[in-house]
C-alpha cells in the first residue's frame, strides 16, 4: 500500500508528535522525580479528546483520526510497542536474594496478591457491574480484571524509582523487587485466562480454539484456556530456555550470526505467534519469550538485548504509553464517585495485605511500612492491564479510566513516599549482614528498566 501525500504527511506529524510529547514530558517528570511513564501518558493525554479534543475538536480528529491509514499504522505502533515492552520486561526478570530474604519475599507475595485478588472479587459482586462491563459482555472476564486491578505491583516503575533514588542495591530494593517478580508472573497468567474467555468462537477465526469450536462461557472453554495457558507457561519457563540457546549458538543459524537483534526479534515474533495459535493473549507470549531469552546472560547476550530495548524505548514503547494517554476521556468517561472509592479500597487492601505478610515474616513495623507502600505502585502492569482489557471488550471505557488513573496514582505516591524516606536520611529497612558464604547467590528474578 503506497500512500498519498496528504495520508504521509498527516501519519508523520501524528507519529512525530506523539514520540516528541512523550519523551519530552516523560522528561520532565524524571525531573520532578516521578515515573518517565507517568508523563509519557500525561503527553499523551494533551492530544486527546481530554485537553486538545476538548479546546479545539477539529484539530484532534485532524491530527489522531479514527480510521484511515493514520489510525491504522498508530493502531500497529501501538500493539508492537506493547508486544516489546512485556518482551523487555520478561528480558530483564534476574536478580540475587540474600539468606533470610526469601521467606519474606515468599509470605509477602502470597498475602500480597491472595488477599486483594479474593478482596477484589467479594467487592465485586456487591457493586453494580453495568457500568463496568465492556462491550464483550463476559463478566468471568470483567470479575477476573476486577481482582486483577487490586492486586497487581509494578517492576518498570518501582525499579526506576529505585534507581533514580540510588537504592537499587540495598536489601530493600532486592525483596521489593523479587515480590513484585513473583506477583506480576501470576497476575499475567491469570489475565491470560482472562483475554482467553472472551476470545469467543464467533470473534475467533485463528488457530485451535477456532478449530475445536468452543461454545462461549462452556466447562469445555474455561478448561481449554487453562490446560492451554498453563502448558504453554511450563514449556516457555522449562524447555524454551534451552532451545533458545542452542538455536543462538547453533553454526547453522545464519540469522543469529549475521543480526543477533534480528534473530531475538523472530524469536519474539515465533513465541508471540505460537500463544496466539493457541488462544492465550500476545502479551503473555512476548512475556515469556523475554523469560527464556534472559536465560543467555554472558556479555554478548546482554548486549544485544540493552540493543532490543534501546529502539523499543526510544520509539515503540514510549508511543504505546503515549497512545494510553491519547484514549483517556477525563472530560466524557470517568466517573470521579467510583475511582474514588475504588481508589481508597485498592491502597488499603494492598497495603495492609503487604504489611500483615511482611509481619508475620518477621520485619519490623517500619520495614514493614515501607514495603506495603512499595508494592502498592501498580505503574506499567496496571496500564497493560487496562489497556488489553479495554481492547478486548472486558471493561469499559469508564472503568479503562479508572484503572489507568489508579496505576498513574500510586505510582506517584510511591515515588514521593520512598523519595522522602531517602532524603529524610532514614533507612527503608535493615540491612542484613553480608553472607559469610563465598560461592554467589542463587539466581532469582528482575532487573530495572527504564519503564
Amino acid at each position: 500500500m503506497v500512500l498519498g501525500g496528504a495520508d504521509l504527511a498527516q501519519l508523520l506529524l501524528a507519529l512525530g508528535l506523539l514520540v516528541v510529547v512523550a519523551h519530552v514530558v516523560g522528561h520532565l517528570f524524571v525531573v520532578l522525580r516521578q515515573p518517565r511513564v507517568i508523563g509519557e501518558i500525561v503527553g499523551g493525554l494533551l492530544l486527546g479528546p481530554t485537553v486538545l479534543g476538548a479546546l479545539e475538536p477539529g484539530w484532534h480528529d485532524a491530527l489522531l483520526p479514527d480510521t484511515g491509514p493514520t489510525a491504522a499504522v498508530l493502531g500497529w505502533s501501538y500493539q508492537l510497542g506493547l508486544i516489546l515492552l512485556m518482551f523487555c520486561s520478561g528480558a530483564e526478570l534476574r536478580a540475587s536474594l540474600r539468606p533470610g530474604e526469601g521467606r519474606l519475599v515468599g509470605i509477602v507475595t502470597v498475602l500480597g496478591v491472595t488477599v486483594p485478588f479474593a478482596a477484589g472479587l467479594a467487592v465485586f459482586w456487591t457493586v453494580d457491574p453495568s457500568g463496568l462491563e465492556g462491550t464483550a459482555g463476559n463478566r468471568t472476564a470483567l470479575t477476573l480484571v476486577f481482582g486483577l486491578a487490586i492486586a497487581v505491583t509494578s517492576i518498570p516503575v518501582i525499579s526506576r524509582i529505585m534507581v533514580d533514588l540510588d537504592i537499587i542495591h540495598t536489601s530493600f530494593a532486592r525483596v521489593v523487587l523479587g515480590i513484585a517478580v513473583l506477583e506480576d508472573v501470576v497476575v499475567y497468567v491469570v489475565l491470560a485466562l482472562a483475554l482467553g474467555l472472551v476470545e469467543t468462537p464467533g470473534q475467533q477465526t485463528f488457530g485451535i480454539p477456532a478449530l475445536l469450536s468452543l461454545t462461549s462461557g462452556s466447562s469445555a472453554e474455561l478448561t481449554f484456556h487453562v490446560v492451554a495457558t498453563l502448558t504453554f507457561l511450563t514449556v516457555m519457563l522449562l524447555v524454551a530456555p534451552r532451545l533458545f540457546a542452542r538455536l543462538r549458538g547453533a553454526r547453522w543459524n545464519v540469522l543469529a550470526t549475521s543480526s543477533p537483534i534480528a534473530f531475538h526479534i523472530v524469536f519474539l515474533f515465533t513465541v508471540t505467534l505460537a500463544a496466539l495459535a493457541l488462544g492465550i493473549t500476545a502479551i503473555f507470549g512476548a512475556f515469556l519469550a523475554g523469560i527464556a531469552a534472559s536465560s543467555q546472560d554472558d556479555p554478548g547476550a546482554r548486549q544485544v538485548r540493552e540493543s532490543v530495548k534501546g529502539f523499543a524505548f526510544a520509539y515503540f514503547v514510549p508511543v504505546y504509553f503515549a497512545i494510553v494517554g491519547v484514549q483517556l476521556d477525563l472530560v466524557h468517561a470517568f466517573d470521579p464517585l467510583f475511582f474514588g472509592w475504588f481508589l481508597v479500597f485498592a491502597c488499603g487492601v494492598k497495603t495492609a495485605s503487604a504489611y500483615l505478610g511482611a509481619r508475620l515474616a518477621g520485619e519490623p513495623a517500619t520495614g514493614a511500612r515501607n514495603l506495603a507502600l512499595a508494592t502498592n505502585a501498580r505503574g506499567g502492569p496496571g496500564i497493560v492491564l487496562a489497556s488489553v482489557a479495554w481492547g478486548a471488550g472486558i471493561v469499559s471505557e469508564s472503568f479503562y479510566t479508572s484503572l489507568v488513573l489508579l496505576a498513574i496514582v500510586t505510582s506517584m505516591v510511591t515515588g514521593s513516599w520512598l523519595g522522602h524516606v531517602v532524603s529524610s536520611g532514614a533507612e527503608l529497612r535493615a540491612e542484613p549482614p553480608p553472607p559469610i558464604d563465598v560461592h554467589p547467590a542463587a539466581p532469582f528474578v528482575g532487573v530495572p528498566h527504564d519503564h
